[in-house]
């Protein structure tokens, strides 16, 4: 029998550490599931709501959230934490239910009337979102007048909000245009199925249509309150400093830890496979242990190495932010620009991991359900997102430490 999210908070241990690793014991629980799925999870193009409900129960979405909205406020890292393990069973199932976490932490940095209209009239509400400015918005009495297509809505089957990017025109409050995000009900919105990939196949990315849609202007936050953290919720939530880190050092952590969590998963299998399999003949010859070849020890050594470097580099980052704001201290545009230099390449070495496994599985490799394969297509789509592409953020690294003004996200 599941347990609710609120049972599970009574039932854990106090201290937050010992909390995650119940949590993380529930997900290992459900895992041999989710890996069984997964396969169908790609045939559909989407997470079911199986996965998702099965999340929901442990508390997984209530993980950031505010505890004035039933949440267990929780720091960034342990999400991402707890990500990792999730997405060694199935990479699509983590980035959904990884980004419909982590946007409870950025919905807690609008207003506090946008917070209750989320979750006011329903408390499990998830919220979907599409990041690129996709319109420039017209301004009306009370808000904001948005019509277009929003691309790359992931997890947008399981929400009933979404964050809907666009250009807020300049006026009283603004000398001049500024990108938003905007908070729009799924009844302001169609969902067209444009999502037909190779990797993160089963995230269901699709794209959300508005035609008109008004948003009232308490639903509006600007990046550049986001991506600093002068949040109106980080003031609401002064308690809490984890509310203050600047967004593009904590959710594209969260990102990050798709590619990581499933090179694991990769990792796991492979040695668990190869560990027991015999070559059948031709070149190599019959009947050799496939784990006594010095090629394949190099390969499990190159993949373990890169798994366990990405995991901890994206943690250590991710929690010296943590540090840096619960210490009462400004996060500074090297801190943040350090944050995404990490995100991105721990996303490199999961990639490497899963080359390195992918190129020795031989036939059996091919078939489109052997999970070191998906774990390699997924790796590598993970790495086609602007925001962890390495060779745009690692050349914004490399600006700023040569003392140019970096250009880039962060």
């Amino acid at each position: 029998m599941l347990v609710e999210a609120k049972e599970l908070e009574a039932l854990l241990p106090k201290s937050e550490r010992s909390r995650v690793n119940v949590m993380r014991d529930r997900i290992a629980a459900m895992g041999r599931t989710l890996l069984d799925r997964a396969a169908q999870v790609e045939v559909d193009r989407r997470v079911p709501m199986e996965n998702i409900e099965a999340l929901r129960a442990i508390g997984y979405f209530d993980l950031l959230k505010p505890r004035a909205f039933g949440g267990f406020e929780y720091e960034f890292s342990a999400l991402v934490d707890l990500n990792i393990d999730l997405a060694k069973w199935c990479a699509s199932t983590a980035w959904v239910a990884g980004l419909l976490s982590s946007h409870q932490w950025l919905v807690a940095g609008f207003s506090e009337q946008a917070q209750r209209d989320v979750w006011g009239s329903n408390p499990n509400a998830l919220v979907c979102g599409s990041y690129a400015p996709a319109c420039k918005a017209e301004a009306v009495d009370g808000g904001y007048i948005i019509s277009g297509r929003w691309s790359f809505a992931s997890g947008c089957d399981c929400a009933q909000w979404s964050l809907c990017s666009a250009i807020l025109p300049a006026g009283e409050e603004r000398d001049a245009p500024a990108p938003a995000f905007l908070l729009v009900p799924e009844k302001d919105y169609q969902i067209e199925d444009t999502w037909h990939v190779i990797g993160l196949a089963g995230t269901g990315s699709k794209t959300l249509v508005l035609d008109k849609v008004f948003v009232p202007a308490h639903r509006a936050l600007l990046f550049s309150e986001t991506t600093t953290g002068n949040t109106p919720g980080a003031r609401l939530y002064a308690h809490q400093p984890g509310f203050s880190i600047p967004m593009l050092s904590a959710i594209p952590s969260c990102l990050a830890s798709v590619a990581v969590g499933t090179a694991h998963g990769a990792l796991e299998d492979y040695l668990q496979r190869t560990s027991q399999r015999v070559t059948r003949g031709a070149v190599a010859g019959a009947h050799n242990k496939m784990a006594e070849f010095p090629t394949i020890q190099l390969r499990v050594a190159e993949a373990a190495a890169s798994c366990d470097a990405a995991k901890k580099i994206l943690l250590s980052d991710l929690r010296e932010r943590e540090a840096t704001a619960n210490g009462g201290q400004a996060i500074t545009v090297q801190d943040r620009i350090t944050s995404r230099r990490g995100q991105a390449f721990a996303v490199s070495l999961a990639i490497r991991a899963t080359e390195a496994l992918n190129a020795s599985t031989g036939g059996q490799g091919l078939d489109v359900s052997h999970p070191v394969q998906r774990a390699w297509r997924d790796a590598n789509a993970v790495g086609r997102h602007i925001s962890m592409n390495w060779d745009t953020v690692g050349t914004m690294y490399g600006q700023m430490a040569l003392g140019l003004e970096p250009k880039g996200q962060y």
